[in-house]
């Protein structure tokens, strides 16, 4: 008589601290949906510091209409970059960063790793700022406390702490906080449309208008640039992390339903960037002085120009939106380096890398004053990001989507050989197609008033840095592929697209607790 199929298991509960690390996810433990997914990807993003990204089109001195064409330019060519890297989750089971092996190697995995963390900290570092200056302004206004050093710092270390907490727990209950942030904050932006709709002049004409000089006509392309630039590395933030989220979705899912999730979910992102579009207007001419280029204060011109009522949900909103931002940045850094340091658990790795992000927390807002330039660093690990992603989509591409889960475990369990070895762990096809681009980016890159590469004057002001990495990127990628064939062994049975082959033996899988031979792959499962 033939087995029976494990049943899938009940979902554990929301106390429960999660056990599982970058280990390829059990089939009978994967009870999320695309929903799930949906939920994730747009609560971390339906927050305050979203909203103070929303802001910075207006900052960089456009009007609303060409602010929200901006945004909207960001939104959907950011959404468009990052929805396929949501089908690695379902397909191997674990992270994005682990399954970057099929295409950097066994090594070059790390990449991916050093990229989230970098990535983490500078999200979780602008959540925890712009929340906690909503909370002590907001306290402020409505029961007088004082907004001195020590009620900032008693806000970012409650609030960071609670974040830690939730990413200690687990993939469940943080699921369990953004089904909660994802209806209560559109609910508050909902509300603050209302609160603001009487001051809101559509017509706002920013610095750009027929009676501007010629200097300062001349930057409008570079700050538009600059301003869509900035909004599409929120979606884009989230590449490296999507894979967390997904691997608990069923690999039979169909992949448009994984896919469709991930875009959709940043669409809905148009919710908090318009409404920082537009209070930022407001802010603009009620209240000029907190949007001077010199020193932007977004957080404190909402607040001066909030009708009382509003105080509270503008702290709620703080509290709820942050808290969705925050663990959606920690949680995978703290997961994806319990498999970079093996003698750390997912708990202790989350600790450690939460511990870290608080220290630069403090370090910025109080000794270095970074806040200010949180956006060139953002903008920055997004350039170096997006053609990491470049690499993983097209290899995804050329590889029909056929991965063996055994190989990608071999950096997790310390060991060698296997079809992605390459050469001593390096793919270096894929690994020069990401320095270059990487590098070419942010030679280019021109931020505005903040960060000029040393080649970012040659495009007359305007950021080139990003879409020339994206290229570089993908046409590097596919030209090494086809002057340098990959082992045979690294495609499935349906062989390469685009790419060649060679035929080249498999290293055996060595090292603790390895079988006999390369491990069993396991094929993804048909799209459908």
């Amino acid at each position: 008589m033939s087995a029976q199929p494990e049943p899938p298991a009940a979902p554990s509960a929301l106390t429960e601290v999660e056990a599982h690390g970058v280990e390829r996810i059990p089939d009978a433990d994967r009870t999320a949906t695309p929903l799930d997914l949906f939920r994730l990807a747009f609560g971390g993003a339906n927050t305050f510091s979203t909203c103070v990204l929303g802001a910075f089109p207006i900052l960089f001195g456009l009007s609303f209409r060409q602010g929200l064409a901006a945004t909207v330019l960001g939104v959907l060519t950011g959404a468009l970059i990052l929805c396929p890297m949501a089908v690695f989750g379902p397909v191997n089971g674990t992270n994005n960063a682990v399954s970057s092996s099929a295409h950097l190697g066994v090594h070059g995995r790390v990449v991916g790793s050093f990229l989230s963390l970098l990535t983490a900290v500078a999200f979780f570092s602008l959540s925890v700022w712009s929340s906690g200056d909503a909370l002590v302004g907001g306290a402020h206004r409505l029961f007088g406390l004082e907004r001195g050093t020590l009620s900032y710092v008693v806000a970012y270390a409650l609030f960071a702490g609670l974040v830690l907490a939730v990413c200690v727990y687990g993939f469940r209950f943080m699921l369990f906080v953004n089904k909660i942030a994802v209806t209560s904050a559109s609910l508050l932006f909902l509300l603050g449309a209302v609160a603001f709709a009487g001051d809101f002049d559509p017509s706002y004409a920013g610095v750009f208008t027929d009676s501007a000089d010629a200097a300062t006509r001349s930057m409008f392309w570079p700050s538009f640039i600059g301003a869509t630039l900035i909004v599409l590395s929120n979606p884009v933030s989230f590449g490296a992390f999507l894979g967390d989220w997904s691997r608990y979705i069923p690999a039979s899912t169909p992949r448009r339903r994984v896919v469709g999730a991930a875009f959709l979910s940043q669409l809905a992102t148009l919710l908090p960037f318009v409404f920082g579009l537009a209070t930022a207007s407001i802010v603009a001419t009620k209240a000029p002085a907190y949007v001077d280029p010199a020193a932007p204060d977004f957080v404190g011109g909402l607040l001066a120009i909030s009708p009382s009522w509003f105080f509270l949900p503008v702290c709620l909103l703080a509290l709820i939106g942050g808290m969705s931002t925050g663990t959606t940045s920690l949680y995978g850094t703290g997961l994806d380096f319990s498999s970079v340091f093996p003698r750390l658990s997912r708990v202790r790795a989350t600790l450690l890398v939460g511990a870290l992000s608080i220290v630069f927390i403090f370090v910025g807002r109080f000794g270095l004053d970074l806040v200010r330039s949180i956006s060139t660093f953002a903008t920055v690990i997004i350039t170096c990001t997006t053609p990491w992603m470049v690499v993983m989509m097209l290899g995804f591409w050329t590889r029909r989507g056929w991965y063996d889960p055994e190989a990608l475990q071999v950096f997790n369990r310390r060991q060698r050989g296997g079809r992605y070895w390459f050469a001593h762990g390096w793919n270096w096809r894929g690994m020069t197609a990401w320095w270059v681009a990487a590098l070419t980016g942010v030679l280019f890159t021109n931020i505005p008033g903040q960060f000029v590469g040393p080649l970012g004057d040659l495009a007359h002001g305007v950021d080139i840095g990003l879409p020339l990495s994206l290229a570089v990127a993908a046409v590097l990628f596919l030209a090494l592929l086809r002057l340098f064939p990959e082992p045979r062994a690294a495609y499935g049975p349906a062989g390469a697209r685009l790419a060649r082959t060679v035929e080249a033996p498999v290293p055996p899988i060595t090292g603790p607790g390895a079988a006999s031979g390369t491990g069993a792959p396991v094929p993804a499962a048909d799209a459908r």
